[in-house]
């Protein structure tokens, strides 16, 4: 569904005009109906390569494609859903009025919108809240307006970058058991979180990145008596 080959990515970093690979010569593949985990630290880039497969920015080098297309071909995004990890969305809407937009914008039949939308905002505990402006929502129900967002015209693929970010518990288990439920209706779900617990409970895959490379790649199978933070550790010390 998503492929990476040998991308690179720098950039100038300041007024003497140095530049910085963000990303390094890095190659992944991202199967259909896998939960997919990219962790590191800040800078390690991820959101770097998270913008390549939403075709924000191009690779420098080495070539990016969903589902045998280049993410600057708007076909390639038809299918996806995307949630950056800080959600900015007009003050003044509503999210009644926000999910309507995004629903029209995808072409979602309107028999459809109103029901995709009310059973998101219903699974997402925003339904009784639908009619607030978005301004007057905290910072938690801003992710879980961002989330439905990302997931009300049904994607086949769901990028999420930082998704737990400002969510209470309750809110991060929401989060893991609706990403659940996406994968088992085979969605492909690309996962990034500073969460490793969460990392660890739902992915199938992981990546770690440090510095623009990528350092090692595992199944769940293979954590063994291991925890992810103790590979992740382990792995970033060893470099």
């Amino acid at each position: 569904m998503i492929v990476l080959k040998n991308i690179t990515k720098s950039y100038t970093t300041d007024f003497l005009r140095k530049k910085q690979k963000a990303v390094n010569d890095i190659s992944l593949d991202i199967q259909q109906g896998e939960i997919f985990g990219i962790i590191g630290a800040n800078g390690a880039g991820k959101s770097t390569i998270i913008k390549m497969i939403m075709g924000f920015i191009r690779p420098d080098e080495g070539e990016v494609f969903i589902e045998n297309k280049n993410p600057v071909d708007p076909q390639s995004r038809l299918n996806m859903g995307y949630l950056p990890e800080n959600p900015y969305f007009y003050n003044n809407l509503t999210v009644l009025e926000l999910l309507r937009f995004s629903t029209a914008a995808s072409g979602v039949p309107k028999s459809l919108a109103e029901e995709r939308i009310a059973s998101l905002l219903k699974t997402v505990d925003l339904y009784s809240a639908r009619k607030q402006r978005l301004k007057t929502y905290s910072k938690g129900m801003v992710q879980r307006a961002g989330i439905c967002f990302s997931l009300v015209h049904d994607p086949k693929i769901v990028v999420l970058d930082e998704p737990m970010s400002g969510l209470d518990p309750l809110g991060r288990k929401m989060v893991i058991d609706l990403v659940l439920d996406l994968k088992a209706r085979g969605k492909t779900i690309l996962f990034c979180s500073h969460i490793l617990n969460d990392v660890e409970r739902i992915c199938d895959r992981v990546a770690i990145m440090d510095k623009g490379h990528l350092k090692r790649m595992f199944s769940k199978n293979d954590l063994g008596a291991e925890t992810m933070e103790e590979i992740f550790l382990n792995t970033i010390q060893e470099n």
